[in-house]
């Protein structure tokens, strides 16, 4: 399950890549790594994951 930071996170980056009228075309959470992972972008150029934690990197 993700956490609440994880959970804020998200929201704030979505509204920020919203405002930035990029498409969100994957949003994940992968359960092994208890990750969120977010592809946006018109051709997928944007990849971000954020930990349990709520830090974020792009990848």
């Amino acid at each position: 399950m993700i956490t609440n930071e994880q959970a804020l996170k998200a929201v704030y980056l979505c509204q920020l890549l919203s405002d930035m009228f990029q498409p969100i075309n994957i949003f994940r959470y992968d359960q092994k790594l208890k990750t969120l992972y977010i592809q946006a972008g018109v051709n997928d150029e944007l990849a971000i994951v954020i930990f349990e934690n709520g830090q974020w990197e792009f990848v």
